[in-house]
């Protein structure tokens, strides 16, 4: 059975000039890739008014909770003990945010919930992981 959770979180951009700008953002899982968390942006935020989707590992997100964590186009760290930083590389740039620890902790107990740490179907997320990179060649 697929279960699919979505969590609405308050994020705060961190701009150039160091202030702080509300972005709004859905955490998502499914239990059909138990390997990965979503954050979904809305497109009235983007730089070309599209929604904009990252997906990272599960394990990203419980590591960076406790420390700096991740390599490539995402990197979460904890920003004293109230806020964690996301920050997020693309070609256009990258973006900083920062979301409440208490909320991002609570959405990766309630994917716990769902799919425990060890029990997720590697043979099937891998098989899912080639498809999507390599499509139908």
């Amino acid at each position: 059975m697929d279960i699919t959770l979505e969590q609405p979180a308050r994020g705060r951009l961190i701009t150039a000039e160091e202030q702080e700008l509300p972005v709004p953002a859905t955490f998502r899982y499914s239990s059909t890739d138990p390997l990965a968390v979503h954050v979904e942006f809305p497109p009235d935020v983007s730089l070309d008014g599209t929604g904009v989707t990252w997906t990272f590992g599960r394990s990203l997100l419980e590591e960076g909770l406790r420390g700096p964590a991740g390599a490539g186009d995402v990197h979460i760290w904890p920003c004293g003990r109230a806020r964690t930083v996301l920050e997020f590389h693309s070609p256009f740039g990258l973006a900083l945010l920062q979301f409440d620890t208490d909320a991002l902790q609570r959405f990766l107990l309630r994917t716990y919930a769902v799919v425990a740490t060890g029990e997720e179907d590697l043979d099937t997320a891998v098989d899912r992981g080639i498809s999507a990179l390599f499509g139908n060649v």
